[in-house]
């Protein structure tokens, strides 16, 4: 592939494994990658969602349904996509959750859930991904994070300790497999409209609290020096970078996307 110009961002003849696609960031970026001419592999524990996606990247990308904190469904979606495609080019962990809760009133359950799905579901993803990676002597991995996992907000401790910990699996992923072809990325967005970080502004009953909502964008936008907030297309224009050749010579770095925020 040349180097120069919009060549360098194609992903033409390359094979996506996205988690998480079925909604919001995920989403986004599968139809960005499908945009810059990937072949996909979508995972998301959320059936209906991945079939919605599926429909919007305007092609037949081949769909699973896999619960990230379970390895051996993230071993499995490896294996499926080579059984599909033979190789695993590009491999994008982006299955995510969080739950706000004050620190005193933290449960067991609640660290193990977000534990299971940001930390270990985002280092399976890894493992799985370099494992045939090697084989091939290439490979991109794009792991989310989050702006929160350098400037953890309040209510958030187990949710930002997971991301802080996706940037040290980063950096350790890098060094190890970057004498194999393979490098290593992570994108820390702000916030990003999507459905998961709706519920800031999102009743018990599911409906949205409009005013809560005025609130919440004012104070999102003031934050910012662009005074504007994100959605997903800004993060999934960030990971084609990453996955592209316009980044060959980028490992192991954190790329902020959040409109400033991080230096005020």
């Amino acid at each position: 592939m040349s180097d120069s110009g919009l060549a360098a961002f194609s992903l033409e003849g390359r094979t996506a494994v996205i988690t998480g696609a079925g909604s919001g960031i995920g989403r986004g970026a599968a139809i960005a990658f499908a945009g810059a001419g990937a072949s996909l592999v979508l995972a998301d524990i959320n059936e209906a969602g991945l079939d919605e996606t599926a429909q919007l990247t305007g092609g037949s990308p081949l769909c699973r349904k896999v619960d990230v904190a379970v390895r051996g469904e993230v071993d499995a979606l490896a294996d499926a996509a080579l059984a599909h495609a033979g190789r695993i080019d590009i491999w994008a962990n982006v299955a995510g959750t969080t739950t706000a809760k004050p620190l005193l009133d933290i449960t067991d359950e609640m660290v193990d859930r977000i534990v299971d799905i940001n930390l270990k579901g985002v280092l399976w993803g890894c493992i799985a991904a370099a494992r045939a990676m090697k084989e091939q002597g290439s490979g991109a991995i794009v792991n989310i994070s989050s702006t929160g996992g350098t400037s953890p907000p309040p209510t958030q401790t187990v949710y930002a300790a997971t991301k802080a910990a996706v940037d040290a699996i980063t950096r350790n992923v890098a060094l190890e497999m970057g004498p194999f072809g393979i490098r290593a990325n992570t994108v820390s967005p702000g916030w990003i409209d999507t459905p998961l970080a709706g519920g800031m502004f999102r009743r018990e009953d599911g409906s949205v609290d409009t005013e809560r909502r005025e609130q919440v964008m004012h104070m999102l936008t003031s934050a910012s020096p662009l005074g504007i907030t994100g959605v997903p297309a800004d993060i999934a224009n960030a990971m084609v970078w990453l996955a592209s050749d316009a980044s060959r010579y980028v490992t192991g770095q954190n790329i902020f996307v959040n409109g400033g925020t991080s230096m005020v």
